[in-house]
């Protein structure tokens, strides 16, 4: 994963911030204060391996993220991560999907230029033959209002 350049950004302004993830890797980051709405009628798709590694993406997934498909396969879901997320929200995903146990969510997402995008997730555990094999999410357009809540919520978490 690579860190994040001026040319991402497509001609907006954004501020410049170092993210690190729960394993410890650091990555360059701007920030754009810009929502991208998500399209009504559309739901983002993608699957992963057990670690979480990116092994399928829909169109629509490309699209509100911003990377092509060749960018995202490969990747750590985590490539996505907004820095408004609080640890605590992907620990419990974590914790309750590494069960078996399928999880539901209001996450926002930071696309590669910068600019981000809020959804409602939901994330199966794949199971074969009593293994985790990988998870499937699904993520469709959330309420304005939840948005509201979880983004007041998420500040008191940081």
């Amino acid at each position: 994963m690579r860190d994040m350049t001026l040319e991402d950004l497509n001609g907006y302004t954004g501020e410049e911030r170092t993210l690190t993830y729960y394993d410890g890797f650091s990555r360059k980051i701007y920030l754009v204060d810009r929502e991208v709405d998500f399209p009504e009628g559309k739901l983002i798709v993608s699957s992963t391996d057990p670690a979480g590694i990116i092994i399928h993406t829909n169109q629509a997934f490309v699209e509100m993220s911003g990377y092509s498909e060749e960018e995202l396969v490969g990747e750590d879901h985590y490539i996505l991560r907004h820095p408004d997320m609080p640890a605590v929200a992907f620990k419990g995903l974590w914790d309750t999907i590494s069960k078996g146990v399928k999880w539901h969510g209001w996450v926002k997402n930071l696309r590669k230029d910068g600019a981000y995008y809020w959804v409602y997730a939901t994330v199966v555990p794949n199971i074969r033959d009593g293994k985790i094999v990988g998870y499937t999410s699904v993520r469709r357009k959330p309420s304005r209002r939840k948005v509201e809540e979880m983004s007041a919520l998420y500040k008191t978490l940081l």
